[in-house]
């Protein structure tokens, strides 16, 4: 797991797998960016070949802090196993999902200019 600035967001970015050992990880690594004031985190999921139901779980509190603080947690995803996770749950419905950082990125900037 690293973390970056892309522009003016914060990106955790996430390799390998999110299970129940590595989950408390990403877990303290959002808790540490939406803390630090962070209004939009954005989750690098691109290089994540499995994600199980304690990722999912960590990803949808940290996604409910980030909202109650004014925020949001979008996620860069393009892998199919993943994102039909995410559709299978229905949480594809509750997460803004895209198919990279810069789309993550570029819809952030157009959501800040327009409200």
């Amino acid at each position: 797991m690293s973390q970056q600035s892309v522009g003016d967001y914060p990106v955790l970015a996430v390799r390998g797998e999110v299970d129940v050992y590595s989950a408390p990880a990403l877990q303290e690594g959002l808790n540490t960016l939406l803390d630090s004031g962070a209004k939009a985190v954005i989750v690098d999921l691109t290089e994540v070949g499995f994600l199980d139901s304690t990722g999912l779980g960590v990803l949808v509190a940290a996604r409910t802090s980030a909202v109650d603080a004014g925020g949001s947690l979008p996620i860069a995803c393009q892998h199919e196993r993943i994102l039909k996770l995410f559709k299978i749950t229905g949480l594809d419905a509750v997460f803004e999902i895209h198919p990279s950082v810069d789309a993550a990125v570029q819809s952030l900037a157009n959501q800040n200019s327009a409200g």
